[in-house]
């Protein structure tokens, strides 16, 4: 007599021993000298060295709906980028150095070399951002998922001098606000794209080429998250507060790094929305304040600087313009 097995429940436990032994090269790329673990382990180990009295800095997203877009493009190289760079970015807005990062796959199937993938990815953008991919979880969730579909969360963890957190209580009247791109729509407002061309019913959208774009629709949604830590440390000394840009758009982000009492006066006019955005709109017939309201429209990050400062941040920081002051609200 037969027994019923792992397998036949929907779990394959050598899929995920091969996915392991695929990605453990990936993981151990990332790894620096504070790292006293090795990939395998149930809890990572990693040491604060050079410190005299630091803060650790925490932040866990995931990447949402774009996964769809993922899946629909067969195309899983960028999605580990965006996990990563979201919450690095959201580490960074304290001023901390991110120190390391933890992944969660929940899947249907475990596909090794598409895990391998999105791990290398993942490895990819660490590198990039200095940190460790520390350790991370590939679940098996047959029954949960839909075939094929699979969510993608992870979190990161900072570290920072207290005498150098970003501290916005310090934010006052008069302080500009200087602004810094996005590569596209970064990890928000999903959704609202799949609305717009209907993606849900006819994902074939996705390969029309744009010229405007230069690619296809699908390849300019799956443009990945930009990590700004490596451009954005050097001008760290300079800054009182940095609002990373995600859901709910520039203005509604900006606030959140100000006292009560104050907000931003933000001119979007004064750069080129980027062709994706228009493109959006013009396909779902989105109004302007629902775009600013749901999409980044090319702004990934802002920087809050008293006015002694903007020329220094606007010399370290090339791609850098000026968007905007802090006012008194009325």
């Amino acid at each position: 007599m037969t027994g019923k097995t792992y397998r036949q429940a929907g779990v394959d436990l050598e899929a995920a021993d091969e996915a392991k032994t695929l990605f453990g090269p990936h993981v151990r790329s990332t790894f620096g000298p504070n790292v006293m673990s090795d990939v395998g382990l149930f809890g990572g180990l990693v040491g604060l060295a050079g410190y005299h009295e630091p803060v650790l800095v925490a932040s866990t997203d995931g990447v949402g709906t774009k996964l769809k877009i993922a899946y629909w493009m067969d195309s899983y190289e960028t999605i580990g980028h965006d996990v990563v760079n979201q919450s690095v970015n959201d580490v960074l807005t304290a001023g901390a150095k991110p120190l390391f990062f933890l992944d969660y796959i929940g899947i249907e199937n475990v596909i090794p070399t598409q895990i391998e993938v999105i791990v290398k990815g993942i490895a990819e953008a660490c590198r990039v951002a200095g940190c460790a991919l520390l350790g991370g979880e590939t679940a098996q969730l047959s029954g949960v998922f839909q075939r094929g579909a699979f969510e993608l969360a992870g979190f990161a963890v900072g570290v920072v001098e207290r005498s150098k957190i970003l501290d916005p209580t310090t934010v006052t009247v008069g302080d500009i606000l200087i602004a810094l791109p996005s590569s596209g729509l970064h990890t928000n407002g999903y959704s609202l794209v799949r609305l717009a061309f209907d993606l849900d019913d006819d994902p074939s959208a996705l390969h029309k080429f744009y010229p405007d774009l230069n690619r296809t629709l699908g390849d300019a949604l799956l443009e990945p998250h930009r990590s700004y830590y490596p451009m954005l440390e050097p001008a760290l000394p300079y800054l009182k507060a940095v609002a990373h840009i995600t859901g709910g758009g520039a203005e509604h982000n900006i606030v959140r790094v100000m006292p009560e009492g104050l907000y931003p006066m933000v001119d979007l006019g004064k750069k080129d929305i980027p062709p994706i955005f228009k493109i959006i709109q013009a396909q779902g017939k989105i109004t302007d304040e629902e775009m600013a309201r749901v999409f980044n429209l090319g702004v990934g990050m802002v920087l809050v600087c008293s006015p002694n400062y903007v020329d220094t941040v606007l010399d370290v920081l090339d791609e850098s313009w000026v968007i905007g002051e802090v006012l008194v609200t009325n």
